[in-house]
């Protein structure tokens, strides 16, 4: 009877979060190992599918780099990365898509809608989802004249069709969108999937943005995870160069998020079963949280 009672004083615990995240809408990167071990696939499904059912928007971004490796692989299509970007030819954008877009979201999606959700699938072409533009890249490289990498069909997003988001999760749809975007003139680019949830947050307003990861969050000096930043610590952090690897682009995006009206953004461990409820709805959560300090509630 005392398990019992534990659980009943363990949703009482989690009633004040679910008030405060009532109706509002989060923008959930899905990527890293918690795409590809079988648990924590059930675990991230049951997890978007709980917040659905409490009257929270969940808006799913994945990623697919391993399912592109892999395939670009078969097909003996050398992968060359620069700065942490897939360097995309013709016909690697041509693997791209067909990965991202005809597998891994639709494996998504029958992933949510076993697991008593209802997901659609969306790619950045499919309603002018995610416009685009050609990234532009430029290295610093101090005294000596800056560096220009041609990525090749690598994108930056310059807009986002809430419209269609919005109508779909007032339908009661989970959206899940492959970071593929579209020029004007119909030129297709693989974009990043982290920066594509920022823009996605923050042209939606989101309460949260979320991104899952490999590791434990935001590491000090001595390995240790922080759990909360600001706006000014973080770009400290980065300055200092607490802040290394693929930890830095992730924290740029969160930042731009939070400077653009999103309330806060986590980076968490996708590696922990359950790890969405365990941050959203408990007292110390597991990751690590940017904010604007003055605007946090």
């Amino acid at each position: 009877m005392e398990r019992e009672h534990a659980k009943a004083r363990l949703l009482l615990e989690a009633l004040p979060y679910i008030r405060n995240f009532y109706g509002q809408t989060v923008v959930i990167k899905y990527g890293g190992h918690a795409m590809v071990d079988e648990a924590l696939q059930r675990s991230f499904a049951l997890n978007i599918v709980l917040l659905k059912y409490i009257g929270i928007n969940p808006v799913i971004v994945h990623g697919g780099g391993p399912q592109i490796g892999n395939m670009l692989d078969q097909l003996g299509i050398a992968s060359e990365f620069r700065q942490g970007l897939r360097v995309t030819d013709e016909a690697t954008m041509d693997v791209v898509e067909m990965v991202l877009v005809g597998k891994v979201n639709k494996n998504i999606v029958n992933l949510l809608n076993l697991n008593g959700g209802t997901a659609v699938g969306l790619s950045g072409k499919d309603g002018r989802l995610i416009t685009a533009r050609k990234l532009e890249m430029v290295v610093d490289k101090g005294d000596a004249p800056p560096e220009i990498i041609d990525l090749g069909k690598v994108g930056a997003v310059t807009g986002i069709n809430t419209g269609l988001i919005t109508t779909l999760l007032g339908q009661g749809f989970i959206p899940v969108i492959a970071p593929v975007g579209v020029d004007e003139e119909g030129e297709t680019y693989n974009i990043n999937a982290d920066t594509v949830a920022g823009a996605v947050a923050s042209s939606l307003g989101a309460k949260r943005l979320v991104l899952l990861t490999d590791v434990a969050g935001v590491l000090d000096a001595n390995k240790n995870l922080i759990s909360s930043l600001d706006i000014q610590e973080a770009k400290q952090a980065m300055a200092d160069g607490v802040l290394t690897g693929g930890m830095i682009p992730k924290v740029k995006c969160c930042l731009d998020a939070v400077e653009s009206g999103v309330e806060k953004a986590h980076i968490l461990d996708g590696r922990v079963e359950n790890c969405i409820i365990l941050e959203f709805f408990t007292t110390s959560g597991i990751g690590t949280e940017i904010m604007c300090r003055r605007c946090a509630v």
